[in-house]
């Protein structure tokens, strides 16, 4: 496996970046996923907050995730190079240095630390912090070279954005911003090993040791069952505290059987099969994992809003 520190940037190609680049550096499909768990755990906590500060703190998380992005593709400009699905990335195809990038991520970080610390409070700030941290140092360049868990334990990093939104509003974890983390953190690996099962090539080229790697499909379409299990109630049981309702409960239910099915599916699937068809099911369990996502952090969001009109909530 390539170090980072024998990467070089290619040679005879565009270095000239433009915006776009810069907005890829900051991974906008990731953020778009933190900014919506983070702005419904701001909106479903018990204080509200200004407007003002409400759109300071949603626009600091946001610059936080986007830190992490740009740390990240630092780190992983090596292995991106080698993997087809990220040999495009501003850094490996040469229109952004490295260097320039780290710069960048650590930049930002400091400045949406500090920043969403002053707009809400310490404790937001700190949490952030620890968000960037562990997403790009635990996880980035320690986890995802080390273990076939790195998807596991990483999976930490996304599941603390709603926690961190509920914490700017309120200065304090509850256990609503325990189950929103809770559900994000189970939903990480069978979002991810899905992709995993049709992207195998790429991250063994890589050397990454990805559980599809390290241990064969079959296993991995097994461990998809498993953590989809697991993850079955905490969406239910989040939907019976302050941020839930009826609305919720139902969403949960439904979208909960749907993925459970989908996971059999994956698990009963012969290898000749999925490969003959190119993965079709793998891919729309993937793109499921993730309307699962936003339908059910939109469902707590629509009880909390609805409820001062005695539609939603208990």
């Amino acid at each position: 496996m390539t170090d980072i520190s024998t990467f070089e940037q290619p040679k005879g190609l565009p270095h000239e970046a433009g915006f776009g680049d810069y907005v890829q550096l900051l991974k906008p499909r990731v953020m778009s996923l933190v900014v919506f768990t983070a702005f419904v755990g701001l909106m479903v906590a018990p204080v509200s907050l200004h407007p003002v500060e409400a759109f300071a703190a949603i626009l600091f998380i946001a610059l936080g995730a986007g830190a992490s992005g740009a740390l990240n593709m630092w780190w992983d400009a090596d292995i991106d190079a080698i993997m087809k699905r990220t040999q495009s990335r501003p850094i490996p195809s040469g229109r952004i240095p490295a260097g320039e990038a780290a710069a960048i991520g650590l930049t930002l970080s400091c400045i949406a630390v500090v920043m969403l610390a002053l707009a809400t409070n310490i404790l937001a700030g700190a949490l952030l912090a620890f968000t960037i941290f562990f997403y790009a140092v635990i996880y980035s360049m320690w986890l995802k070279r080390w273990t076939p868990q790195n998807i596991v334990i990483g999976g930490a990093a996304g599941a603390f954005p709603p926690m961190v939104g509920w914490v700017a509003a309120t200065g304090h974890i509850g256990i609503e911003a325990v189950l929103m983390f809770a559900f994000i953190f189970m939903w990480t690996p069978p979002h991810f090993w899905a992709l995993a099962l049709f992207m195998k090539s790429d991250y063994s080229a890589a050397g990454v040791p990805m559980l599809t790697v390290t241990h064969g499909r079959k296993v991995t379409r097994a461990h998809i069952l498993g953590y989809t299990l697991a993850l079955v109630p905490v969406p239910v049981a989040a939907a019976f505290t302050s941020i839930g309702g009826p609305l919720s409960l139902a969403v949960a239910i439904g979208l909960n059987i749907w993925f459970v099915i989908g996971a059999f599916r994956i698990w009963f699937r012969p290898e000749a099969a999925a490969e003959a068809d190119g993965y079709k099911v793998e891919k729309r369990f993937f793109a499921f994992s993730i309307l699962y996502l936003f339908l059910q952090f939109g469902a707590f969001l629509a009880d909390v809003l609805l409820r001062p009109y005695g539609i939603g909530g208990w």
